[in-house]
Parts: C-alpha cells; structure tokens; sequence
C-alpha cells in the first residue's frame, strides 16, 4: 500500500517540478492523528524551494486530482497525512493471498556459508548462533527471489584434531560412543579438553624445573606428540589416517544428529582435508604478477599497507599453507564449480580483519566476482558469566541447550494445562516446536552485528517479544478459525472497514517489502520484529472487533478472511526464521 502511494507521489514531483529520483518516505499513521498514512515533505523542501505547508498543500491537490482512492488529506507541520477511500484498502486486501511471502524470481545464485566446525568437539552455543543466522539469511534470499545454495567447510583437520587423537589414544582405553552411550561428537570433545587438562599439568611440572613459560609450552611432551602426529597424518602414516577416520566418522554422526534438531541442512560440504592444499597454484600467480613477495626465507607475503592493512603472510617458509592460502583456493573452487552472484560468508565478528584480506587479496588477483563477497559479521554470544572456553570445557553445549528449552517448554505447557486432549505424540512434538522456537527466536530477533547475552528463562516467556508470544497468537487463530468451521469465502466489496481493520491490513501488506530489506541487509531480525509488530496488531485488532459472535456477515466473514491470512503471514514469516508452529499452546 505505501509503495502505491511512494509512486504516486514520485511521479508528481517528476511532473509538477521536473524533479527525478526524489523518494518520500511514506508511513503508516498514527492512530491519535488524522488519516490512514503520513508523508514526510521536509526532503523535497530545498529542492522545490517552497515551504512544508505549500508544498504539503500542492502534493495533497495532486494526489486528489491523479487518484480517485485519497478522500482527504490534511498538512501538519511539515507532513501529509492522508485519508484513504474505503476501496483503496479492499483491493490491497484481495490480492494478499497470491504468493504470500515469496516475491518475483531474480535469476541470481547466491551461495550461503555458515556452520563450518571443527571436528575436535560438539557444537555450542556460538554455533547455534551461526548456524540459526546463516539458515534464516538462506530461507530469506530465496523468499526475495534468489537462488540460494547453502554450504559449510568442515575444518577436519589440523593440529587440534590430532590433540583429541592424542588423547584418546592415551587416555581412551578403547571406548567409543556405542560403548559409552555418549554422542560421538561429545566423546571426542571430552579428549579435547582431557589433552588440555594434561598439557597444563606438563607445563607447570617444566615450569618448576626453571623453564620459562613460553619454553615450557613449546617443550611439553605431549604438544610435541600432537604435533609429530600432525606431520604424519600430512605424510600419510596409515595408522594415522584409520584413527583420525573413525574419530571424525563419530563426530559427523553427532553433527548431524544436532543439526537435524536444530532444523538446520546444507546442500553441499567440503573439507578442510580436501581444501588445504588449494591456492597454491594461486601464490605462484601472485607471484608472477607481482602481486606478492617472497622474503629471503622462502616465505610468500602480500603488502597491504596501503590500504590501511599490513603485511599478510600466504606461504610459510617450509612451503606449508595458512588458513588465507586456504580460503583463497576454496573460494576460486566455488566459482569455479557453481554459477553463483554472491557469497556470504556467515562467521563471527574476530575474523573481520581475515575477511577484509581475502577479499583484497582476490581483488589483487584480478578476479572480477571478488566485488560479491560479503562477511556476514555477527556478534559473539555470552553468558551472564561470561564468555565460553572449549578447551577448558566452559561452554554450553548445543545438545544440552535445545533440551533445555524443550524441557521447559514441557513444564510450562504442563503448569497451563492445555493439551490435555491431545496424543503423548502430539504434546512432545508441541513441547519441541515451542522450546527450539523460543531459543531461535530469541537470538534472531537481535541485529546479527550485536552482541548476545543470553538468558534462557528470558526466550521461553509467553509474553512480550518472544517465539512462544508469536506462536500463541498463531495457535489462537487457528483455533477460532475451528470454531467457526472457516471456509474460504469472498470478504464482500462494499463492506466498510474500521481502523483497527485498516491498521492491520496495512501491517500485512508491509511483508514483501520487510522480506526485501531482510534479504538486502542480510538480518532475520528484520522479520522477527515485523512478525511481533504484525501479531500486536492482531491482538489489538481481535480484542476490539466481535468476530464469532458478530451478527453483521460481511463484517464476520472479512474479520475471519483476514485472521486466516494473518495466521497465514505470521506462519511464512516464521518459516523464514526456521521456527515451526503449532495449532494449540
């Protein structure tokens, strides 16, 4: 509805004063003033040279004279507040179930990358983040038209994989996670923290033998294992590979079992193992063009210094690579494979300078697709204590967290006592939806580029800005519409509607446009909140409008019309966040 009115008004101010690409903000209006929306003047102020009121006054006549659907229009300091007819509202109302949420096809593939774990430990809290923005950001460029592959690298190998390795071999006494019972991703973590536990006691034990603390570090028996166990998996030692095989083969299953949870999937992967030897070939090109140097040593750098960065190394000097070399190879291989526009990177905001480089590096290179790499930067998630450590076994674990919230979606479900009716299937399929909506809401309704503290008792809430809020409104819908034994119908032409009507008309008309912002800025919480907007409106609009026990049928038929494609709305936008929904709470 704004955007008829954005280019109504446009196309006057190109023919009134042969002014172009002049954009009025229009917005929806308040409901203490009068009219049905608001049109800021002040831009067009210097431009036209008039004053807010002549020029409020001029546009109003314009639009009165260009449009039969303004009955009025009023000038207050420097807006238009506009009065729309009856049909203005009818016509927008009629077309809203024509491919709800899912805009125009743009021929354009982006690729998404988000997950990306080590196979060193179980997915925590930080990851939940990731993976939750990285998923939503996919769901939404897909609704706003885009082609979207989404993937992971799996950083599989290094030397904090040997570190696990090292220490179940040490200290595992052969168990695995059919003996255990424990998910295998989560066994291997525990030999990641156990290696940690044991190289602390080495250093403190060459501490008291007069080393300093640097030296102990590089001298502890354990971390030169580790890092002998590297070189060999690099050499290809057999017994090696098995061991690193049938650990990382444990923890794909737990990942997956995770991310099946968490509602999360990829269409492809690759591998860290498979890729770190990519972008070799890329350091002699940068070579030979003179985009890099090489220092006496055999090392390959690139000076960045004037662009405000500094020297960056590509190649170590044993002719080993680093992550950069890595990333440079990984990202020429995606374009090469895929037809894709852009590629997002989903990552947190400490690897902003990493970003910044590689971006620049293939700029230097001269690939053109460089222009169409984006770092979504996101905030770190932290606890009211804190941040978490995973050597040190601090973290809260992903697993534990979305059972958390299952569970207590359960209890509360069970202090309100409404699914009595219901099969035990049903109910802990309820519990479920309910928990993990609240844990993705909660942290997606926040701008990705902010910090989190995260406070689970907070996300579960039934009220305010909450997944369980949004949901109850949706599960309220449905069970009117039960009860009326909805079936579609033709809400009536000529019925007249009152502004809380209006008002939530407005709010439903806005999707598309919040799914293109959304998609543009690359923020879920442009939907999250547009959701919560959409169902306050609602709740207004069913707390002052009769609607089962309303005698007038046109007006009963329109308010159960556009309860069902509000239910409808708050169900697509929810999907775009990977949230289910349920039909009773």
């Amino acid at each position: 509805m704004k955007k008829q009115i954005q280019e109504a008004i446009t196309q006057i101010i190109q023919d009134k004063y042969q002014l172009s690409d002049v954009l009025l903000e229009v917005q929806q209006n308040k409901s203490e003033f009068e009219g049905d929306f608001t049109v800021v003047i002040f831009p067009l102020v210097k431009l036209a040279r008039k004053s807010p009121d002549t020029l409020g006054n001029e546009l109003g006549e314009a639009l009165m004279a260009a449009t039969d659907e303004v009955s009025s229009y009023q000038v207050v300091k420097g807006f238009l507040n506009l009065s729309m007819k009856n049909t203005f509202f009818l016509k927008a109302f009629s077309s809203f179930n024509q491919n709800l949420g899912q805009l125009p096809a743009k021929q354009q593939t982006v690729m998404v990358e988000y997950s990306s774990p080590n196979t060193n430990k179980p997915l925590h809290l930080g990851h939940v983040r990731n993976n939750l923005l990285g998923y939503s950001v996919a769901q939404i460029l897909k609704a706003a038209g885009y082609d979207v592959i989404k993937t992971q690298i799996i950083n599989d190998r290094g030397i904090h994989i040997c570190k696990s390795m090292l220490a179940w071999q040490k200290f595992g006494n052969g168990e695995t996670p059919a003996s255990t019972g424990l998910k295998g991703d989560k066994l291997v973590g525990n030999y990641y923290v156990k290696f940690d536990q044991e190289y602390k006691k080495q250093i403190d034990e060459l501490k008291g033998q007069g080393l300093s603390e640097d030296e102990a570090k590089k001298q502890a028996p354990i971390i030169l294992e580790a890092q002998k166990m590297l070189l060999d998996w690099e050499n290809g030692d057999t017994e090696v590979r098995a061991l690193w095989s049938t650990m990382n083969a444990w923890v794909y299953e737990g990942f997956n079992a995770s991310y099946e949870r968490m509602g999360v999937d990829f269409d492809q992967r690759q591998y860290e193992s498979q890729t770190y030897l990519l972008g070799k070939d890329l350091i002699q090109e940068g070579l030979s063009k003179g985009v890099f140097f090489q220092k006496e040593d055999g090392s390959v750098w690139i000076d960045l210094s004037e662009e405000g960065l500094d020297q960056k190394l590509l190649l170590r000097s044993d002719g080993t690579s680093v992550y950069m070399t890595q990333d440079l190879g990984t990202a020429v291989e995606r374009f090469k494979d895929n037809d894709i526009q852009q590629l997002i990177y989903t990552v947190g905001n400490e690897q902003d300078y990493h970003f910044q480089v590689l971006f620049l590096v293939l700029k230097k290179l001269g690939y053109s697709w460089a222009e169409y790499l984006h770092h979504l930067s996101y905030g770190m998630v932290e606890l009211p204590n804190g941040k978490m450590k995973s050597r040190e076994g601090t973290v809260v674990d992903a697993d534990d967290l979305m059972q958390e919230m299952y569970l207590t979606a359960k209890e509360k479900a069970q202090e309100l006592g409404k699914l009595e009716n219901l099969s035990d299937e049903e109910k802990e399929a309820s519990y479920e939806t309910v928990g993990l909506g609240a844990l993705k809401y909660f942290i997606l309704k926040i701008d990705p580029k902010k910090k989190i503290l995260f406070n689970p008792a907070e996300s579960i809430d039934f009220n305010g800005n909450t997944g369980p809020f949004i949901q109850y409104t949706y599960a309220r819908i449905q069970s009117l519409l039960a009860k009326a034994s909805y079936a579609e119908e033709a809400a009536e032409t000529n019925y007249e509607l009152n502004t809380s009507e209006k008002e939530l008309l407005v709010v439903l008309s806005q999707f598309d446009e919040v799914i293109a912002k959304a998609a543009d800025t690359l923020s879920p919480a442009q939907v999250a909140n547009y959701t919560y907007d959409l169902v306050k409106t609602y709740n207004s609009f069913y707390q002052n409008n009769p609607i089962l026990n309303q005698e007038d049928e046109s007006a009963k038929t329109f308010r159960l019309k556009i309860s069902k494609i509000t239910g409808q709305t708050i169900q697509r936008a929810l999907q775009l966040l990977g949230i289910g929904t349920v039909n009773r709470m």
